[in-house]
């Protein structure tokens, strides 16, 4: 029986899941008890540092918590599972941590986007039965803004490269802590949990001081996921966000089964943008919870979910946060979620008061769950103008002239599906959502979706130039080669596709093996 101590905040679904992959029963921690007397503990953690040890406090298992650490019990600490261990975060220096490992937790100061997202390596320093049958070369996933800072070099079980070289694992005893995330590692991770389960003793992977590791670049698979005429749910593609064909919504397939596909095929994420109108409100018509339920039993790789993630009254007048909302997304699955157009009206709040009052959906989020937790996803469409004093806005110099030879556009943020412009431009909608906390860009295209002409560079650019936060480069994927020229020619992190895969015109097997020479890849 393995005990996990939840502590309210993030997906331990899918911790939970990978562990009874494995055929273990787990035990999710309800009273002191529960940690005094377990024989393996595994602590996941996303968020905020102060927030976790504050409720660690409210719930009585700070105390029961140390205790079992000093006992030098088996524990697995997950992200900010790893950071409780220390004395304090300079995420909130008011909070102290347990205080097991002397030394404190440190915000990323890189000339990188930060949090730090994606596949990374890791160096191994000291021989470890948690690597036993790995290679050693291994990508690991990391999501995180923080990293680990201890006083003593004996503790050090991995470090990793991002601008600089940080400790991504510590190792004392039969106390193990990792800032990459295992259970969303693919068969990498899936293996480091095995051996912390079986408590493996013996290591066949050297330590390796001298490896460099550097992030992945991710190729992510998304499934735009909505309710046909039947009722059935479907995952379809539109072509500049026209999903219909034949006067019925294009079905290429069913969400569980496409998303089980891409993570065989070697997806780096998956991506379910639930497209269906609320007939009532989110938590009492949320098609996806099933989906992320049953898709995370069984893919072992990041999951983000958009769609509804804001505050509703229901049809009996009573209120709900998206709070409430993103918590039952979580709780089945999901490791992010993505706001689109709430985000504009937000943002357009924003700009018209010049306050940030701390209740906006993606400030609340942030606040609990963490930056990294929070995705914006824009869908912005070119305007083309003859000058750019002609609009309040970003500009730019464009080689794609327009209709009647402009040399100028900016790109107009859109909301209901692409249906409806605001006079709000990309740039400045991204530059203030990060502002107000969000992690990361999701950067569509009106004009580029559903063409097969490849990835619209220069929006990539201005955006990427404008934020310190990753951006994923969305709409336009033609070919494999459109892949490399998007990381080639901008910053972007990541590049999306649907479609193409979808219609297994470009597998993501394909697109990977054009990528493993020309980019560092996973």
């Amino acid at each position: 029986m393995i005990t996990l101590l939840d502590y309210g905040a993030g997906n331990v679904r899918s911790v939970i899941n990978a562990i009874e992959s494995l055929g273990e029963q787990v035990r999710v921690v309800s009273n002191i008890d529960d940690i005094i007397f377990a024989e393996k503990l595994v602590f996941p953690g996303v968020g905020n540092f102060g927030s976790m040890m504050r409720i660690l406090n409210q719930k009585n298992y700070f105390n029961a918590l140390k205790d079992y650490l000093l006992s030098d019990r088996p524990f697995l600490g997950i992200c900010l599972g790893l950071h409780a261990l220390f004395e304090r975060s300079e995420e909130d220096l008011d909070v102290k941590g347990l205080g097991l490992i002397p030394g404190s937790v440190k915000r990323f100061n890189v000339d990188l986007s930060v949090p730090h997202i994606g596949w990374n390596g890791i160096n191994i320093k000291k021989a470890s039965g948690i690597f036993n049958g790995l290679r050693g070369d291994e990508k690991f996933y990391f999501v995180h803004s923080f990293y680990v800072v201890p006083e003593q070099d004996s503790v050090v079980l991995t470090t990793t490269n991002y601008s600089t070289e940080f400790v991504s694992g510590i190792q004392m005893g039969n106390i193990t802590a990792t800032q990459f995330h295992p259970e969303k590692s693919g068969a990498a991770g899936i293996c480091v949990l095995q051996n912390f389960l079986e408590s493996a003793a013996c290591s066949t992977v050297p330590p390796n001081v001298t490896n460099k590791t550097k992030l992945a670049k991710r190729i992510i698979a998304c499934l735009d996921v909505r309710s046909n005429d039947r009722g059935d749910l479907v995952v379809t593609k539109g072509d500049q966000y026209d999903v219909r064909e034949d006067g019925d919504v294009r079905n290429l397939g069913k969400p569980v089964e496409l998303a089980g596909y891409y993570y065989q095929e070697g997806a780096d994420e998956i991506t379910f943008l639930n497209i269906t109108a609320f007939r009532d409100f989110p938590l009492t018509d949320m098609p996806m919870i099933d989906v992320l339920k049953q898709t995370s039993r069984n893919v072992f790789v990041p999951l983000t979910i958009g769609g509804g993630i804001r505050d509703y009254t229901d049809k009996n007048g009573r209120e709900y946060t998206a709070l409430e909302v993103v918590a039952e997304y979580f709780r089945s699955g999901a490791d992010k979620i993505s706001i689109g157009s709430d985000a504009v009206l937000i943002v357009e709040e924003y700009l018209r008061t010049g306050e940030m009052v701390g209740k906006s959906s993606i400030e609340q989020i942030s606040k609990v769950y963490g930056a990294q937790a929070v995705v914006i996803s824009i869908d912005p469409r070119r305007v083309y103008v003859s000058s750019p004093d002609d609009v309040d806005h970003h500009v730019i110099e464009t080689k794609i002239a327009g209709p009647n030879g402009e040399r100028y556009c900016w790109y107009q943020c859109t909301i209901k599906g692409g249906r409806e412009g605001r006079d709000l431009d990309a740039v400045t909608l991204a530059e203030v959502c990060e502002k107000l906390g969000a992690g990361e860009i999701l950067l569509n295209c009106i004009d580029k979706d559903g063409t097969n002409s490849g990835f619209d560079i220069e929006l990539i650019n201005s955006v990427w130039n404008a934020v310190t936060i990753p951006v994923i480069a969305s709409s336009g994927a033609g070919c494999v080669e459109h892949f490399y020229e998007v990381f080639e020619k901008t910053g972007a992190e990541s590049a999306l596709a649907a479609g193409i895969f979808h219609r297994k015109e470009v597998p993501i097997s394909d697109v990977k093996n054009y990528l493993s020479d020309k980019v560092e890849i996973r």
